[in-house]
């Protein structure tokens, strides 16, 4: 009898958002209350058919999106309960929910406590409501900070905050002060990443028009600057972009940075087995479609290579505090030695890190190995 491979890490990704925010590049749509019931039916017949397929044993389960908070009540209790009765979860240690700070109530997040949601991250972004308008994000500072302390009430006792710097018309002081008020939160976990501008969203076309400029001098200082604040308050840097008290570091980010495999369900999620990657239409209703009609919702697929996937899993691991066993990237020795004549790698017992000024430099060193 043929062996199943063993899946611990699942990804649902939930489309829905209060609005679109002109800088995210994710599939993402403006939610619509007449399919939620029939999406969250797609998403539990996807997961039946992904249990026959594979032998899933979850450690880790990470709800993103859009924003999976925007979910009522039942809908939650439908969708999880539904998971609980259709998976093994007895050996799961993080479950991650996402939510915007606009759409939690206290009954929202007692609630997805009692169904077994153990860590919660926030997408604060800024804590300057000007900044959060630039964004066009939904909530407020005060709305943010109720959430906080409604999520705290709840029970949770592992949340990240979501923050984001070199965003437009932003100064290295507001970007100070939100690392300075994020701190006195005291959450567990705290995410800081750069602004991106993506193709095919709105900050993207007004960075062609010459509307934003980049400030690359300015966006290496506010990472400096985190870098600083945070470690500063005890928060480790794990990884380039997440800052974690001991012991809460994110067990699910740690299963793609170790190169671990993982399942995506719903429109437009990723899935990496084996040598195997794909990805779902990034389509609703097409999604709904053809999961209803009995068949999968793949659009993409491609075979990765060993060579593909050991250079992924280093240029991952590079980003992580502890590194990459130097045998590791052997096959990459002219790389090394140019990384290391530039001062961007260090060597330290036997592993690989990148140094200070290396962090700054993290997406050209890990181009040079994918």
């Amino acid at each position: 009898m043929l062996e199943l491979p063993v899946i611990r890490h699942l990804y649902f990704h939930i489309p829905f958002c209060p609005r679109l925010c002109p800088y995210c590049s994710f599939y993402v749509e403006t939610s619509m209350r007449t399919k939620n019931r029939a999406f969250l039916d797609a998403l539990l017949t996807e997961v039946r058919n992904h249990a026959a397929a594979y032998s899933i044993e979850p450690e880790t389960i990470y709800f993103g999106g859009g924003t999976p908070s925007m979910l009522s009540i039942g809908e939650l209790e439908y969708l999880l309960g539904g998971l609980r009765e259709t998976l093994p979860l007895d050996g799961l240690r993080e479950w991650t929910f996402e939510v915007n700070p606009a759409t939690v109530s206290a009954a929202k997040a007692s609630r997805l406590r009692a169904l077994g949601v153990n860590r919660i991250s926030v997408g604060v972004q800024s804590w300057d409501d000007g900044i959060l308008r630039t964004l066009g994000r939904a909530h407020t500072t005060g709305q943010a900070a109720g959430t906080y302390r409604v999520l705290r009430e709840a029970g949770f006792e592992n949340i990240n905050l979501d923050l984001m710097f070199a965003i437009p018309g932003q100064s290295r002081e507001q970007w100070r002060e939100s690392l300075r008020r994020t701190i006195s939160l005291a959450p567990e976990h705290i995410s800081a990443y750069c602004l991106t501008y993506e193709e095919d969203t709105r900050y993207f076309e007004q960075l062609q028009t010459g509307e934003f400029h980049r400030e690359d001098e300015r966006d290496a200082a506010m990472f400096e600057d985190a870098m600083d604040l945070l470690q500063a308050a005890g928060y480790a840097q794990y990884e380039i972009s997440n800052y974690a008290r001991p012991g809460r570091e994110s067990a699910h980010n740690f299963g793609y940075w170790n190169g671990e495999d993982y399942l995506g369900f719903g429109p437009s999620a990723f899935s990496t087995v084996g040598t195997r990657r794909w990805q779902n239409v990034p389509d609703s209703a097409v999604y709904m479609t053809r999961i209803g009609a009995g068949g999968g919702a793949v659009s993409f697929e491609e075979t990765v290579g060993e060579k593909t996937r050991a250079g992924e899993t280093l240029a991952f691991g590079l980003r992580t505090e502890r590194g990459i066993p130097a045998q590791a990237a052997a096959r990459w020795e002219v790389e090394l030695v140019e990384m290391r004549a530039l001062g961007l790698l260090e060597s330290r017992g036997g592993r690989l890190r990148l140094t200070r000024r290396g962090k700054l430099l993290a997406d050209s060193v890990a181009e040079a190995f994918v």
